[in-house]
């Protein structure tokens, strides 16, 4: 398991490729060699690829817009197979499917992609929030009705550890309970301010990072461990990525 760099924390600095550039110099100086792909702005594909080369750091995972799963998988997959990088993210699911009636057509709706993204060699990632963990008056939680939905071999989850926790869900039970799907995890540690729950550095919140992460090494199957900070209250976002890069370092990882 290697652990990598969501970009999405570092959006800001992402919106063109002068400051792309800039920011791929900066998250390889960190220490890390893998990163995610997300939160970019309109920068072509090529220009993207090139940056993360010209630092070595190694594209293992994106997010992308539903629009592109939709309308336009080919170019999508084109796109991966320049990156190098076979987990294809999707970041949320839209408001309209989350009833018990409209959640089938999600399955409708990206089972074409997930299939063309299979048979390219490639697996659609989807990434979970907290809301996936309400409850139909089935008593089901959405997240359960999407894995029986859309089978392991058609789509992984991008678990995120803060919005589990944030999701009133035991981390680690639910991890090990679904261990085919995680070629990708999420690291975001969550801490309290008050009565307001918080994102924080990887090991500096509440999170039980080491139980996490060894569970994670020995599951055989994730592959990249991103860490993520969607929000850093004031601080700078490369100093909470480079704290966290750093901490999970004294961790031996």
């Amino acid at each position: 398991m290697k652990i990598g760099a969501q970009l999405y924390t570092l959006r800001e600095y992402l919106q063109n490729e002068k400051d792309l550039a800039n920011t791929m110099e900066r998250v390889a100086g960190m220490g890390y060699k893998i990163v995610q792909l997300s939160g970019l702005g309109p920068i072509p594909a090529k220009a993207v690829k090139k940056a993360c080369d010209d630092n070595g750091l190694q594209i293992v995972l994106t997010h992308n817009p539903a629009h592109r799963f939709l309308n336009d998988i080919d170019g999508l997959i084109a796109d991966h197979q320049l990156y190098g990088c076979k987990y294809v993210g999707l970041g949320s699911m839209d408001g309209k499917y989350l009833t018990p009636a409209a959640l089938p057509d999600f399955q409708k709706d990206f089972t074409p992609a997930a299939e063309k993204l299979k048979d390219a060699g490639m697996l659609f990632m989807y990434h979970n929030h907290a809301f996936e963990f309400m409850r139909f008056p089935d008593g089901k939680t959405i997240m359960e009705h999407l894995l029986s939905l859309m089978p392991a071999d058609l789509m992984g989850v991008t678990a995120d550890t803060y919005w589990l926790q944030f999701g009133g869900v035991d981390v680690k039970k639910w991890l090990s309970e679904h261990p085919e799907r995680l070629p990708c995890v999420h690291l975001k540690d969550m801490t309290v301010q008050g009565f307001e729950n918080r994102m924080a550095a990887v090991g500096e919140g509440n999170l039980d990072f080491p139980g996490i992460l060894e569970l994670l090494k020995n599951n055989g199957v994730t592959e990249y461990a991103l860490v993520e900070q969607d929000t850093c209250y004031g601080e700078s976002p490369f100093d909470c990525m480079g704290r966290s890069y750093l901490n999970l370092k004294k961790l031996g990882y």
